[in-house]
């Protein structure tokens, strides 16, 4: 008996038609993988971070366990249970666990680049005269004598190889300028606001 199908060309048939709804085998080790490492990034985040973050409290746990596991095989191990643990949170638990280290991230770019531009002001008071009197007509607080000795010393610190002490000294009054700046920004950003409510 002839094959009615033998030799036919455009074979049709509606079960190769079908699209498959479910996600393929290499789509869900690629969600499972990305998890994994979500997973990691908790573990090896500060554990204050961790603790401050919103998560069911199972999840956070085992998280924090596995920070205090040294030994190799046995964080390898704690770390897929982590990986199995992030598998059974919903999309909106990701989402926000997601945003908040993208937070974190950006908070850590503001910090480098504010530490960048306070050894900027240091490295500038080293170099020139002119930037430590600017900075006395900004801070009037400031002991004028204190900071000529300690930019003095500084300078032959660096001449001389020795431990940068009173370099930090400097770097850490200028952290304090700074911070008394901001401070004093906000609160009257605060003031502003609360005269606009009146």
């Amino acid at each position: 008996m002839p094959n009615a199908n033998r030799g036919a060309v455009g074979f049709n048939s509606s079960e190769f038609e079908e699209k498959y709804e479910r996600p393929s085998k290499t789509e869900l080790k690629r969600q499972s993988d990305a998890l994994q490492d979500l997973g990691t990034e908790l573990v090896n985040a500060p554990r204050d971070r961790v603790k401050r973050m919103q998560m069911p409290d199972d999840v956070k746990d085992v998280i924090l366990e596995t920070q205090n596991i040294k030994d190799h095989e046995g964080r390898r191990r704690a770390l897929q249970f982590v990986g199995k643990k992030m598998r059974s949170l919903d999309e909106e638990e990701l989402a926000v666990i997601r945003r908040t280290i993208a937070g974190w991230t950006g908070a850590s770019k503001a910090d480098t680049a504010a530490l960048h531009a306070l050894e900027r002001r240091r490295d500038k008071l080293l170099a020139d005269d002119k930037a430590l009197t600017t900075l006395l007509a900004e801070h009037a607080e400031l002991d004028g004598q204190h900071l000529r000795t300690l930019i003095r010393n500084a300078r032959k610190e660096q001449a001389e190889n020795k431990p940068p002490k009173a370099y930090r000294e400097i770097f850490q009054i200028i952290k304090q300028v700074e911070a008394k700046k901001h401070k004093a920004a906000a609160d009257d950003e605060a003031d502003d606001s609360e005269s606009d409510d009146e």
